[in-house]
């Protein structure tokens, strides 16, 4: 395994464990730059992570890095079909209707835009109304801040970072202890 793969992995596994692992929607990392991000051996990554039923998808380029989502498509749709998700999507103009590929390529172009857009949480698997509330709020006077910014269920949301910390020290272990590639560790779809 060679540098740049080692450093993807690792990155993966600290970042994206939870959706790896299918326990979240997605995440969302930031990684590499424009050339690694677009080059063969990152193609030959997202295929092979692709047979495991795991989607690793370039979300916007730029310098110095490259943003990625890793999802597992089933599990990101179920998230934005939604009822409260699917209001606030609509809402913000996503096409909700168009299905999982034209929703990641509206979050595309609004990543591309100058600023962060906030509804990026509803696709990260946050709860809606944390999401909105960190609308609301300007990202201010929350009740706890973790994972996300949380304004509704302190409680649920202290379980889901535990549980989600749990989830990233195993498989950082697992990738740095038993040297496998992250495309061995997860079964195929």
């Amino acid at each position: 395994m060679n540098a740049v793969q080692q450093d993807l992995e690792r990155t993966l596994a600290y970042h994206g464990a939870p959706a790896l692992a299918g326990i979240k929607s997605a995440d969302l990392i930031a990684w590499g730059d424009t050339e690694v991000c677009s080059g063969a051996f990152f193609t030959r990554y997202c295929r092979q992570l692709a047979r495991r039923g795991i989607q690793l998808r370039v979300v916007w380029m730029g310098s110095p890095r490259c943003l990625l989502l890793v999802y597992r498509p089933r599990r990101l749709e179920t998230q934005l079909e939604q009822p409260a998700v699917r209001a606030l999507l609509e809402r913000e103009g996503y096409p909700v209707e168009g299905g999982l590929e034209e929703m990641l390529n509206a979050l595309s172009r609004r990543l591309a835009r100058s600023s962060f857009p906030h509804e990026v949480g509803l696709f990260l698997g946050y709860p809606p109304e944390d999401v909105e509330g960190f609308r609301l709020h300007h990202g201010r006077d929350y009740k706890l801040s973790g994972c996300w910014k949380v304004y509704s269920d302190v409680e649920r949301a202290r379980q889901c970072f535990r549980r989600y910390g749990l989830c990233r020290a195993a498989l950082c272990r697992r990738v740095q202890e038993e040297g496998k590639p992250l495309t061995q560790l997860f079964r195929v779809a």
